[in-house]
């Protein structure tokens, strides 16, 4: 006798979604074994803006930044102008 077509396709549905639901329940098992949630990372502490004076080689690093730039859009350094840099 041979299973019909129905058949197949509901026992391999069923099958997919008691695995998934086998995989949920194992994952979260785990993670309360494990600890639970991750701690919040602290807050980066704000720091004020340094004043431009404090960079004597602005106008390199602003030089190198333009290359680099350039060299990445495949363009001219004449063609790339840099309005404002912020450090991060």
């Amino acid at each position: 006798m041979e299973p019909s077509s129905l058949f197949v396709c509901l026992m391999g549905m069923g099958t997919v979604f008691f695995g998934l639901i086998c995989l949920i329940v194992l994952t979260t098992i785990m993670g309360k074994l494990v600890g639970g949630h991750a701690a919040p990372a602290a807050a980066p502490a704000v720091v004020s803006a340094a004043p431009a004076a404090a960079e004597p080689n602005r106008q390199e690093l602003v030089a190198a930044v333009s290359a680099a730039i350039a060299e990445e859009l495949g363009t001219d350094v004449t063609g790339i102008r840099i309005v404002s840099m912020k450090k991060l």
